[in-house]
């Protein structure tokens, strides 16, 4: 049975994080999804973007997270990051890296420096996903994919980048505390798919270049197509060249409540996180001079 398409959606919610990266918020500020992407909390696109050339530290300054595994995935450009628990790195084109916040990290993401000094285009994505309940207090720590080392399906007019879970036989080395699948799609136009999806997972797909047929309903560039918990199949035809994202999994079916940089099951534990914070359980990180 196909899956059945719930809506198609764009977003006009536009922020800045800090004092550099120009996002859309896809959800769930941009469109009120509710737990429809359970176990994905949020996802931020930078669309392709140009920055001039600059001395000057552009990012992200020390910030917390708390209950929640954020994954960036940047397609041009490049971000240098570092954290309280010492771990840094950059992340360049076609790379990924999954963080595990945990029980609680201070972290900071700038533009590498040579980027940063050179200028050029940024286009990248980070994707929220929510820690179950009994994983909320698990160790920090961090899963990094160089492009190189990402698992790949060849398809007759594209490729399939698994980064969580698996496509056709071809798992990803990547860990998850709950059942998942995160997909980079490229399919060259008149290229097509197939995904099969349990009916009980939650599902939707990012476009992020070009325009696709999925199941006979057509959505574009920037629109995100969000599925009902009915059907299995899934055809995809590549009506022009196009980009996308996959994210399916099952829904933890939990309370999660959200503020700032943390996603909990209740309101107290939000609280405590906050006061965690300033009783210094995250440990340090100084903040960058600029």
């Amino acid at each position: 049975m196909k899956k059945k398409i719930a809506g198609v959606y764009s977003s006009g919610y536009k922020h800045a994080v800090g004092d550099a990266f120009k996002v859309i918020n896809i959800f769930p500020n941009g469109n009120n999804l509710g737990d429809k992407m359970s176990p994905f909390y949020m996802i931020d696109y930078q669309p392709e973007t140009y920055y001039e050339p600059s001395d000057k530290k552009r990012g992200v300054n020390v910030h917390p997270h708390r209950g929640i595994e954020p994954v960036t995935l940047v397609y041009q450009g490049a971000v240098a990051h570092t954290d309280s628990a010492g771990h840094h790195g950059i992340v360049g084109p076609g790379d990924v890296q999954w963080m595990t916040a945990g029980k609680g990290i201070l972290h900071k993401e700038y533009f590498e420096e040579e980027f940063s000094r050179k200028g050029g285009n940024l286009q990248m994505i980070q994707v929220w996903t929510i820690l179950p309940k009994a994983f909320k207090y698990v160790e920090p720590g961090y899963q990094t994919l160089l492009k190189d080392e990402i698992k790949k399906v060849t398809l007759e007019e594209g490729e399939v980048r698994i980064i969580a879970g698996s496509y056709q036989g071809v798992e990803s080395p990547v860990k998850t505390y709950s059942p998942m699948n995160l997909l980079d799609v490229t399919l060259k136009q008149d290229g097509g798919m197939k995904i099969d999806c349990p009916a009980e997972y939650n599902m939707g797909i990012l476009i992020l270049e070009g325009k696709l047929k999925l199941n006979e309903v057509e959505a574009g560039k920037e629109q995100f197509v969000l599925f009902e918990n009915e059907g299995e199949v899934l055809e995809i035809l590549a009506m022009e060249d196009a980009k996308f994202l996959i994210l399916n999994g099952k829904p933890l079916n939990e309370p999660a409540v959200h503020k700032g940089p943390f996603v909990m099951n209740t309101e107290e534990e939000i609280e405590q996180a906050f006061a965690d914070v300033a009783a210094g359980k995250f440990g340090s990180l100084e903040n960058e001079v600029v």
